[in-house]
């Protein structure tokens, strides 16, 4: 009878281990057969681009090209002569009044053709070869009107795209057309239109207009 109970046992033994071992090797089977994590949860997050700057800096106004007008201030330096020097203002006649030569043409001239006028009225009596620099040190307002909530005169600043001054004005109506403006350039009597973006300048002296949407 103890055999038997002996032999039982050892039966009974034996397939407890025989099915220990094979769940064990079906879970590792089970394991390596499992999905690794997928490509798009190992991929980084594409990172969002940032939002065109209304701001961004255009190129700065060349001097050389640019032309004077009424509101420009400038700085006047005659070398070795400081009395001479200074700062000072384009009236509203397009005149520089400098110390001794009294009243000088400024507007419509660009910074190189000023320096010869003062050269010019220098010569004339007073210094046999002046040494001249001239820098714009503010420029004049530029004017923005139409379709944004706070039209008038701001001032310039140097680098501004048509975005940054309709930002400066408040930003558009709701009736506003924000594809286009019309530009009317400081001297001119014609208005083009031009694209609402970061890359149309805006220039001392622009009369700027924003129009109604058609529909």
């Amino acid at each position: 009878m103890s055999s038997v109970f002996a032999l039982l046992w050892r039966v009974v033994f034996c397939f407890a281990l025989a099915s220990a071992v094979f769940m064990a090797s079906s879970d590792v089977a089970f394991c390596q057969d499992l999905p690794g994590p997928s490509t798009a949860m190992r991929q980084p997050a594409a990172q969002a681009q940032p939002a065109p700057n209304a701001f961004s800096a255009a190129a700065p106004i060349v001097d050389e090209h640019y032309r004077l007008g009424t509101g420009d201030k400038l700085k006047v330096t005659v070398y070795g002569e400081d009395d001479l020097s200074g700062e000072f203002l384009v009236d509203g006649s397009g005149q520089v009044q400098l110390p001794l030569i009294g009243q000088v043409r400024a507007a419509s001239l660009t910074i190189h053709e000023f320096v010869n006028e003062v050269a010019g009225a220098l010569k004339g009596g007073y210094l046999n070869d002046p040494k001249i620099n001239v820098e714009v040190l503010n420029y004049r307002p530029f004017y923005i009107i139409g379709e944004i909530n706070k039209p008038g005169e701001y001032p310039y600043e140097n680098g501004l795209n048509v975005l940054g001054a309709i930002a400066l004005a408040g930003g558009y109506t709701y009736r506003a057309n924000d594809k286009d403006i019309y530009v009317r350039r400081a001297g001119t009597d014609q208005e083009v239109v031009l694209k609402a973006s970061t890359a149309t300048r805006v220039y001392p002296g622009d009369i700027i207009r924003v129009a109604e949407r058609l529909f």
